[in-house]
């Protein structure tokens, strides 16, 4: 020893050698722990500390030293005196070279007597130089975890599978061709990560890891893979991506734990159907293509599945036996696999306005599509159906995970989703999967994290914030019940925006919740960070308050006085038998339960605009929006070529899901038949993600005599929602609070008007009409006036859509060449004539129209046959004629 001091010159450095290991080990050696992999010098320490304090050093069950080091090779030789240890790590990659990247270390074998460590369950040689495994590993009976990424290995040795006890293997980013048949033999192995190598193939042995849980063979060359994989039973998570698969065995989608299967990036073709349809199944960078159908796995079959694509105007489709693919207009797909249906069935569908009447959106929640109804409500299927439904992507809203939410008949719940972006397409999609058909939507919430909670407790974590945690002892519950957390990070500023103390400050808000009503029968212990800038050093604990919300978050009580808090330098630690929200706030104020609520509420609504731009070609056309404030400019940049209009509204603030009202004033009119109008106001209902946007013709019911009116629309809270809080709700009674925003309108001078009344006009007269049917919903003569007034200089462009010839538009431009609006209801009116028979005629109106780019026309025509629809279902109800159908029952239900 004395020697080996001399060579490194440790002697006069050190002193006193006993001392000098003395120091090191007070501040290297923690126990039987000796970490020394962070230090620069850390193989020198260890020959010191070895040097002076042998005898502890011996008793050392867990080394980390770095292989970057100079004096590595001299302390190799040491490491078979440590017979106690336990855990040994030998890794490079803590210095980098001039381009950043980690620099291997030196390492390229071991000595032979590193077989003495009996004990040695877990081997770190990452980032080495190793060309070969040495062969003293195969010779250590403990050990469990083996981990040799980032190595330059090109093989294995053929008796790799003695290592009987091996759990984990990492042998990531090295050169590895083939696998010994050995491999086999690793019946206890879990979890295998050979991904980033040259492997050509696998040898069938592989599929005998019947304990393995997760394979990562991705970035390999892999042509094919054998069947025998499909023996592996405890499989959860298969990385096959970045090969050279053409072809993937169907026998993969019978493992029953699978729940994923990534074969992205390979050359595959054809996908056998059962492998299609799975759930998590990623596909994508394969020439088969992201739109095209896999055949069917029964060969014999060369007729693929059928796909259905719905226009506009349809409202049902026909599934069979065989399955099929469908899509429909509005960008919504489904996949009925084979035998899904037993027998030929219609499957009826609509989008519909979410309601918050029935749609109740949790805090903090933010719906991001419309929803989709499909009928029967309640089928089953033999199979599950596939779903992927379209969404605004919340861009602006992190941390959060997006899931579609269905609807029982009695409460909303959500659905296994997985995001897809459809590059083709440029769109955001749910995907899920279901086995009866119910009301569906896509919602943005908070990350939620769960575990089953068994009568042996366990632990659970946030993957939004990993500090944050929950430990269940042993015996808190009799039965296993199901827990959820989740979290809001909130940030300091804003902490400091919406209590103007610029000494407040929170940690993130904790929620937890259960599927039991019963509170657990020991205390549950809850680690939350300090709040930022607050550590165990510069404490005060008179400042600190431990705040509990109901679930509803209808109030906040201070709780600190209740629990007992534990301090550590980062954590507060505290015990509940009950769950709900708890938040962590660090003030000078005495008593913040107010205040706390008042930043609660501010947390989960949104600052708005309010827009009223009218048509520049027709004034009277009136387009009504509200805007979440980030959204304002890049709206009206949109909008600037077709509408003029004032300045947006002063700033609002609104709830996700909140019902508000617009009503012109001064003279100003619309028509009160509407079914969203309600005592002459026009009902919204603010979604932040939605586009919160109708477009309403307006017009002046006193006579005008020619002059231009000045007036406005002003825009009032609806009804208050339920879950609003009682001072939030009190605060809005009175005529005066209920008001948000005016902003004003001018119409233009009055032209000479034409078609107030259904009679001759200068020798014009209008025929009666009832265009579609009592049941579907009329069009009558008084609507296609109404909507002439509204076509403008385009007539002769929606003329040629809904079918008239070039002679007849010609013949009716000519006829009336002095006056447009002739033009206009010559046209209506030619074309309703010759379609009066027609039972389709609405819907080619309406079609006619969105392709000539008058969606606001289309939007009308769909609202007037709406209203006769309810109006149809209402007298049929009155005379006691309503059908006993369960599908009509829903239908006016949910409408």
């Amino acid at each position: 020893t004395q020697k080996m001091a001399e060579l490194l010159g440790l002697g006069d450095e050190c002193g006193d050698g006993a001392s000098g290991a003395s120091a090191l080990a007070g501040s290297c050696l923690a126990g039987n722990r000796l970490n020394l992999d962070v230090y620069p010098d850390g193989c020198c320490r260890f020959l010191r500390l070895f040097e002076g304090r042998r005898g502890e050093v011996v008793q050392v069950e867990f080394l980390r030293l770095s292989a970057n080091d100079r004096f590595l090779g001299t302390t190799l030789g040491i490491l078979p005196h440590l017979k106690h240890l336990r855990s040994l790590v030998l890794k490079g990659g803590h210095a980098r070279d001039e381009f950043g990247s980690c620099q291997r270390g030196s390492l390229t074998s071991l000595p032979p007597d590193v077989r003495n460590l009996k004990a040695l369950t877990h081997l770190d040689l990452s980032f080495n130089s190793l060309s070969t495994l040495p062969s003293c590993i195969l010779h250590l009976p403990s050990l469990r975890v083996l981990l040799v990424s980032h190595n330059n290995l090109v093989a294995l040795p053929e008796d790799f599978g003695c290592l009987s006890k091996l759990t984990f293997f990492s042998a990531m980013k090295n050169q590895l061709k083939e696998l010994p048949r050995s491999f086999g033999e690793l019946a206890v192995l879990q979890e295998l990560d050979l991904s980033e190598n040259a492997l050509e193939f696998l040898p069938e042995e592989i599929g005998n890891l019947h304990n393995c849980t997760e394979l990562d063979l991705s970035g390999n060359c892999l042509s094919s893979i054998p069947d025998s994989l499909a023996n592996l039973k405890s499989l959860r998570r298969l990385h096959l991506h970045s090969n050279l698969l053409v072809t993937v065995p169907a026998s993969l989608a019978s493992l029953p734990d699978l729940s994923r299967l990534d074969l992205q990036n390979n050359l595959l073709r054809a996908v056998p159907a059962e492998i299609q349809t799975l759930p998590f199944v990623h596909l994508r960078g394969n020439p088969l293509g992201e739109a095209e159908p896999s055949p069917q796995a029964d060969e014999s079959s060369a007729r693929r599945l059928q796909r259905l694509f719905l226009a506009s105007g349809e409202d049902s489709f026909m599934v069979t036996s065989e399955g099929c693919k469908v899509v429909l207009a509005c960008g919504i797909h489904f996949y009925f696999p084979p035998g899904a249906a037993s027998d030929p069935l219609r499957i009826y569908f609509r989008t519909l306005a979410p309601d918050p009447q029935w749609v109740k959106l949790r805090h903090h929640d933010v719906l991001l599509s419309g929803v989709l109804e499909l009928q029967p409500h309640g089928v089953k299927f033999q199979q599950e159906v596939q779903i992927w439904m379209p969404y605004t992507s919340p861009q602006t809203l992190h941390q959060r995970e997006v899931v579609v939410r269905t609807f029982s008949g009695e409460s909303w719940s959500d659905l296994r989703t997985r995001v897809e972006q459809k590059r083709k397409m440029k769109k955001h999609v749910a995907h899920c999967c279901v086995l009866h058909f119910s009301w569906f939507l896509v919602v943005s919430r908070l990350v939620q994290n769960e575990c089953q909670v068994p009568t042996e407790g366990t632990l659970l974590f946030s993957s939004v914030d990993p500090n944050i945690k929950v430990t269940f002892p042993p015996g808190v519950t009799e039965e296993t019940r199901s827990v959820k957390l989740q979290v809001l990070p909130v940030s300091p500023e804003e902490i400091k925006e919406l209590t103007a103390d610029p000494g407040c400050r929170a940690s993130p808000l904790l929620c937890l919740s259960q599927d039991s009503l019963v509170d657990f029968l020991r205390p549950v212990r809850i680690q939350l960070p300090l709040p930022p800038g607050v550590t165990g050093l510069n404490l005060d604990r008179s400042r600190l308050h431990l705040l509990h919300g109901d679930l509803d978050g209808q109030t906040w009580d201070d709780i600190t006085s209740q629990v007992v808090l534990e301090f550590t330098h980062l954590y507060a630690v505290f015990e509940v038998t009950h769950f709900s929200w708890y938040w962590l706030w660090y003030t000078t104020k005495k008593y913040i339960g107010g205040m706390v609520k008042k930043v609660y509420e501010r947390l989960r609504m949104y600052q708005v605009n309010f827009i009223a731009l009218q048509r520049k070609k027709d004034p009277e056309q009136v387009l009504l929006q509200c805007v979440p404030k980030h959204k304002v400019d890049p709206v009206l940049k949109k909008l600037q070529d077709r509408y003029r209009g004032p300045e947006p509204s002063d700033m609002v603030e609104m709830f996700e899901g909140e019902q508000f009202f617009a009503a012109f004033e001064r003279g100003i009119h619309i028509d009160t038949d509407r079914p969203d109008c309600v005592d002459g106001r026009l009902s919204f209902i603010f979604y932040s993600h939605l586009k919160n946007m109708k477009e309403i013709y307006v017009t002046s019911p006193v006579d005008r005599k020619g002059q231009a009116v000045k007036g406005q629309v002003s825009f009032y809270r609806g009804a208050v929602p339920e879950s609003i809080p009682e001072d939030a709700s009190r605060r809005r009674k009175g005529p005066d609070s209920l008001w948000l925003a005016t902003l004003p309108i001018k119409l233009p001078r009055l032209k000479p008007r034409w078609g107030e009344n259904p009679g001759p006009l200068n020798g014009f007269s209008f025929p009666p009409l009832n265009l579609g049917n009592a049941e579907s919903g009329y069009l009558t003569q008084a609507n296609l006036l109404s909507i002439a007034r509204r076509v403008g200089a385009d007539w002769q462009n929606i003329g040629l859509n809904l079918g008239l010839t070039y002679q007849q538009i010609e013949r009716i431009g000519y006829n009336n060449r002095e006056d447009l609006h002739k033009q206009i209801l010559d046209m209506l009116f030619s074309w309703a004539q010759q379609n009066s028979e027609d039972p389709n005629c609405v819907s080619k109106l309406i079609t006619a129209m969105k392709e000539s780019g008058r969606q606001d026309i289309a939007d009308e025509v769909e609202t007037i046959i709406e209203l006769g629809r309810q109006k149809y279902r209402e007298s049929i109800r009155r005379v006691g004629l309503e059908q006993e159908s369960s599908t009509e029952d829903s239908a006016i239900a949910m409408t």
